[in-house]
């Protein structure tokens, strides 16, 4: 039997990212990406970066890995590669080359640096937008990086028994505080990032990507979550998951607002990692309870959440960037035009690449 709390859970975290990325692109901290806000004064809306930051690309290495577990109990290892491949790999590299290098060009516009690429060839310019369109494509990348390295894990448990054993102990009578206790894994895995990163090295896409942070969500997905008793332990404390989670994301807000949310001292923060992983169990537990059920408008969004945040960039930085450099409107009315924008033009600009044979094989990994 589908669950449907799952494919629910995704597809709101994705929505989730949309909106987190059209406050992202203002934020005043001039965080990569970004264009800035308005002023250096606080922008109260960049609260939402501190809410959302901490555990939303988590959840969905979680997710992922449960995902995953699912679908190897009805393929073998091989077939499922080649399936993630196509889905992850293609559109993360060929996709750059037909799609992507638009975003591209408005990141260098955004960086101001456009002029740097004056006398240079077409060419030049164009692979160069390509790499700069990587964007939220980094997620795929590890994504499928993972699942090469789930190949090899998985003969390590030929027999399950390591996934048996995480049923038991998580799944008992006293799981839930096992599993709570699991959030030591969460800042371990935080305590990877690069603290004083080098710039002229490549600790910053490192921090970025962050390989072993989300190999551990992912695992813990693939090894723990994926059972059903474990599931059931953080349905029952959906309650009182919620509440902590509440708690423990409003004291962080309060107390670090302002601050980098992105950088390695904060995330490496214990605060930041309690509601990170409170969150991600809250989450959880909340969409089994309430949410795990379809209709016309869940099946739509599953089938096609994955395109959303494929294609949601170029929505936000080519719409994004027009409005800041070009208008004079208030930022109410600039970030109401570009929500409406990202919510409305990319499920409209996923439906006619969908529609298009070869171009939806390189950018969203279809075949028909």
């Amino acid at each position: 039997m589908r669950k449907h709390w799952l494919d629910n859970l995704r597809w709101a975290t994705v929505l989730l990212v949309l909106f987190y990325h059209v406050i992202y692109f203002y934020n005043n901290k001039g965080v990569f990406g970004g264009i800035g806000g308005w002023g250096d004064g606080p922008q109260y809306q960049d609260a939402v970066m501190y809410i959302l930051y901490p555990w939303f690309m988590p959840l969905l290495f979680l997710l992922a890995g449960i995902s995953a577990r699912y679908a190897l109990e009805n393929r073998s290892g091989k077939e499922w590669f080649k399936a993630r491949t196509r889905k992850l790999l293609v559109p993360a590299t060929i996709g750059l080359l037909v799609f992507h290098w638009m975003t591209g060009y408005f990141n260098t516009a955004i960086a101001a640096e456009a002029s740097s690429f004056d006398g240079m060839p077409g060419v030049a310019k164009y692979l160069m937008w390509a790499l700069s369109g990587t964007g939220p494509l980094w997620f795929i990348q590890d994504l499928w990086l993972i699942s090469l390295l789930l190949l090899g894990i998985r003969k390590l448990d030929a027999k399950n028994r390591f996934h048996d054993w995480c049923g038991r102990v998580f799944g008992g009578s006293k799981g839930i505080l096992w599993i709570i206790l699991l959030g030591i894994l969460f800042w371990l895995g935080e305590l990877t990032l690069i603290r004083e990163p080098r710039p002229e090295s490549a600790d910053g896409l490192l921090n970025l990507y962050k390989p072993v942070f989300y190999l551990i969500l992912f695992l813990l997905g693939y090894f723990v979550f994926s059972h059903d008793t474990v599931q059931k332990a953080i349905r029952d404390a959906w309650i009182p998951l919620c509440v902590v989670a509440v708690a423990s994301g409003s004291a962080l807000v309060i107390t670090t607002f302002g601050q980098d949310n992105t950088s390695p001292q904060y995330l490496q923060s214990p605060l930041n990692c309690i509601y990170g992983w409170l969150a991600c169990l809250a989450m959880t537990g909340w969409f089994q309870a309430r949410f795990d059920k379809t209709g016309k408008t869940a099946t739509y969004l599953t089938k096609n959440s994955y395109g959303f945040y494929i294609l949601h960039y170029l929505v936000i930085a080519a719409i994004g960037y027009q409005l800041k450099m070009y208008t004079q409107l208030p930022p109410v009315a600039v970030y109401l035009i570009l929500t409406v924008a990202v919510f409305t033009l990319t499920p409209l600009l996923n439906e006619v690449i969908k529609r298009i044979p070869f171009v939806r094989w390189c950018v969203l990994g279809i075949k028909k």
